[in-house]
């Protein structure tokens, strides 16, 4: 499932009067605040138990028409949707809040994460997803915090594949990853499934030397 980018009236009609649970944020390419709830919903999309929601991202100042029609005062703003109905909304940035609704309008509420297997378990997948795998606030690409920013350039001036997992994404890897590692700060970096440590540890294997190789291990 990916996040479908409404481009007409039709269009948004024809998916929010579906029987499936739909999430639809309505955004404008000048907010910032917009990528983080669309980077969000990606993420999400990719989760399996999300595999029957309809994510859609609505630009709003090209619709006014649906923009009017759901009273959006300001962007980002997210509505849930039910059989063509509205059934509850997040104005701004809420990212757990996000999270939480669309967990409970998908029928996740009370079990875990992933169908099938407990939070461990996916905390497992997702930290052997890459032999070098980066827990942050943000991605590779828009790091969301100054610590997250510094850890990634370390890292890219490597020249190591990595992947990495926006923890603003999910509040529940957020922090049931600070249990399962035993590590309470983000960012984190994995390899082979091992934790490596945070920033300041790999400024240290930085200027010992052995940063290539602990990364290419």
């Amino acid at each position: 499932m990916i996040v479908t980018k409404v481009t007409s009236v039709e269009q948004y009609n024809q998916i929010i009067g579906s029987s499936s649970v739909t999430v639809a944020l309505f955004s404008a390419e000048w907010a910032e605040q917009c990528q983080q709830i669309q980077k969000v919903m990606s993420e999400l999309a990719k989760q399996a138990p999300f595999a029957k929601v309809q994510f859609l991202d609505v630009p709003a100042e090209d619709l006014p028409e649906v923009a009017l029609k759901h009273q959006i005062d300001a962007v980002p703003t997210v509505i849930f949707f039910k059989a063509g109905s509205a059934v509850d909304r997040i104005d701004g940035v809420d990212i757990a809040s996000l999270t939480s609704k669309c967990r409970k309008f998908a029928g996740l509420t009370g079990v875990e994460p992933e169908v099938g297997g407990s939070l461990d378990d996916r905390l497992k997948a997702l930290i052997n997803r890459s032999k070098v795998m980066i827990f942050m606030k943000g991605d590779r690409d828009t790091p969301r915090c100054g610590f997250s920013k510094q850890l990634i350039a370390i890292i890219n001036e490597t020249g190591v594949a990595y992947d990495t997992f926006d923890i603003l994404s999910d509040e529940e890897v957020r922090q049931g990853l600070k249990t399962y590692s035993d590590w309470p700060t983000y960012p984190q970096v994995y390899v082979k499934g091992e934790l490596i440590g945070g920033l300041d540890i790999i400024k240290e294997l930085l200027t010992s030397g052995e940063l290539d190789a602990t990364l290419k291990a």
